[in-house]
């Protein structure tokens, strides 16, 4: 996972690349950011670019130009990325969700040596926050007198939970949601999605990679298109009973009930993916805010029926279904409500 493969964080990643190129690094780094966002793949990228061994320099990143990358394909950039090179060490929470004091114990004790046959030893911590307070303090002299051949990258997307004298060590870089494009890019390149599956999970997934991925047991694609079509159907229908018919759609496949919560839920999300669209079509935003970017021509034709005082008001009524649905209330009553209130 070279520098030039990294989904997004550009600023970032050009930045990591300029200070591998100048030697200018710091010897420890905190990257901190909502989950599954790129973080860790974001470490590994930099300790292949460190150590390479045929590294690209002035390499092209979309509009980008990275000083310096690694080739993603010599011998040790393969071991790096199958996770088996020596001087590259990953600490992660184990079955206890904890990262051990032994496992810190032991990473500093090996970083007081030179690398076995890389430039730079690299430790990252994954999800830094689950070292206890013991761990953090046996990790802290390491990083007040980092050796001269390690680099220190702990990740996490929860760094408050940090202790302040390792926060004050490290300096963070701090990544943002990714784009809903840049989501569905990447479920698309890695993960074999189709392009309808792929952008219905981003328009869901805020910005998240890896919630992305939990997903996939509902059927997002249908679930949007429900949405979609409840929306035009609302924008026609002024007769209350024919709103509730219009519910029937919204209610779902019959289930269990769990399922059919679950159904409801994903849907209503997808519902408020759309108004928040809306809302950015009717006051006049940029369409690269458009979370839906693929439904732009239908949604365009949607904000002639929902104006901002509307769709405020859907937006509010989707959220308090949902939070109904939360308290166990029944699919079809909340499916019945919502609709009446569109």
């Amino acid at each position: 996972m070279p520098f030039r493969d990294v989904i997004g964080h550009r600023r970032l990643v050009s930045l990591l690349s300029r200070g591998v190129a100048r030697d200018t690094l710091p010897p420890s780094l905190l990257l901190a950011g909502p989950q599954g966002v790129g973080k860790r793949r974001t470490a590994i990228a930099l300790a292949q670019a460190l150590n390479c061994l045929e590294p690209i320099a002035n390499a092209t990143a979309g509009d980008t130009v990275l000083e310096r990358d690694a080739c993603g394909a010599c011998a040790s950039c393969r071991r790096i990325a199958r996770g088996v090179h020596p001087d590259i060490i990953v600490l992660a929470p184990g079955e206890t969700g904890t990262i051990k004091i032994e496992d810190v114990r032991d990473v500093v004790a090996s970083a007081g040596f030179r690398p076995f046959e890389a430039r730079r030893r690299v430790v990252v911590v994954d999800d830094a926050d689950a070292l206890g307070v013991p761990a953090q303090n046996a990790l802290l002299k390491t990083l007040e007198e980092p050796p001269s051949a390690s680099v220190f990258v702990l990740v996490s997307s929860m760094p408050d939970a940090l202790l302040p004298t390792v926060l004050s060590r490290c300096p963070r870089l701090r990544f943002g949601p990714l784009a809903p494009s840049e989501v569905a890019e990447a479920l698309m390149t890695a993960h074999g999605y189709s392009e309808p599956d792929a952008r219905a999970a981003a328009a869901e997934a805020e910005g998240s990679i890896g919630r992305a991925l939990t997903m996939r047991s509902v059927d997002l694609v249908e679930a949007r298109e429900t949405a979609q079509r409840l929306l035009e159907q609302t924008a026609r229908a002024g007769d209350p009973s024919r709103r509730i018919d219009v519910a029937r759609d919204l209610s779902g496949k019959k289930g269990t009930p769990a399922s059919e919560r679950d159904q409801l839920a994903s849907c209503l999300r997808a519902l408020s993916s759309l108004l928040r669209d809306l809302s950015v079509l009717t006051s006049g935003g940029d369409p690269r805010l458009l979370a839906n970017a693929d439904l732009q021509a239908a949604l365009r034709r949607l904000a002639t029926a929902f104006d901002g005082d509307r769709t405020e008001r859907a937006f509010a009524a989707v959220d308090e279904a949902l939070s109904a649905l939360e308290r166990n209330a029944s699919p079809k009553v909340v499916a019945d409500w919502l609709v009446l209130q569109l």
